[in-house]
């Protein structure tokens, strides 16, 4: 299967998920998709029928609000049948409304922003201490580099050489409730991250899903972290939703929104 394709068969998921539950995190998980399935199908070392295989590489959604995505790009890589679905925010169901390590495939259980990152930093720095050569891939929202702790984690990732550790920055320019640069400026943002020490790209195109695998791929420099700060579009491919820059959709507003992005998807 292509990247395209999977991206496109992911989508459909994404569609499906919000469907069956009349709500859900629209903005970020449109934003990010093409980030995940770039992972966990060219980048990424994973096994989806082992998912606790020790030479997995990680990968670290700290953004855990952005689970439709995640939850669709798990499934159609195989480590859950799709038809599980439906139990999507059900009580017990190991689909809830952030990520949890209970999902097959999740390696951190999400929900308080700026602390993935932290995790992921940890991960990397037992790995070298162990001697292991997995990876860990961690993705943060552009919102959650307001916090603190983000360049904290920044500092350790540089200061202990750790150039196992991926940061993927869904740079798509709005929080829950704004404008980033109106809740606090980032900007010079690719900067930032590299005066703390880290090999950083800008991926101008962040939701080809054939650029940011590339990113990934690009960035090869011995005892420094990496950084990809990927320039997306909130709620990418529903024009309905991208207008309100919305966050979350329910009632006849994600009727709409998925009307139009299914007919997009059929004519595309």
């Amino acid at each position: 299967m292509t990247l395209h394709a999977a991206e496109r068969r992911c989508l459909e998921h994404v569609f499906t998920i919000l469907e069956l539950n009349g709500l859900g995190h629209t903005g970020g998980s449109l934003s990010v998709l093409q980030t995940l399935v770039a992972l966990y199908f060219d980048v990424a070392r994973v096994d989806p029928a082992n998912p606790a295989w020790p030479d997995r590489d990680r990968i670290v959604l700290s953004k855990a609000h952005a689970c439709e995505a995640m939850y669709a790009v798990l499934a159609e890589r195989g480590f859950f049948p799709a038809e599980r679905f439906a139990e999507y925010l059900r009580f017990g169901s190991m689909l809830q409304g952030h990520t949890e390590r209970c999902t097959p495939g999740v390696e951190y259980s999400g929900g308080s922003l700026g602390q993935g990152i932290c995790f992921a930093a940890g991960l990397a720095y037992a790995a070298k201490l162990r001697r292991q050569q997995h990876r860990i891939f961690c993705i943060v929202g552009d919102g959650e580099c307001h916090e603190g702790s983000v360049w904290e984690a920044a500092m350790f990732g540089a200061h202990y050489r750790l150039d196992n550790l991926y940061v993927a920055v869904d740079y798509n320019h709005y929080a829950d409730h704004a404008n980033i640069s109106e809740l606090m400026e980032l900007e010079p943002f690719v900067e930032k991250w590299r005066s703390f020490g880290w090999e950083t790209v800008f991926v101008e195109q962040g939701n080809d899903v054939e650029r940011v695998a590339a990113a990934f791929k690009g960035v090869t420099a011995e005892g420094r972290p990496k950084c990809l700060v990927v320039n997306t579009v909130k709620n990418c491919g529903v024009a309905v939703w991208a207008e309100h820059r919305l966050h979350q959709a329910n009632g006849q507003l994600l009727r709409d929104g998925l009307a139009e992005g299914r007919a997009r998807l059929h004519v595309e």
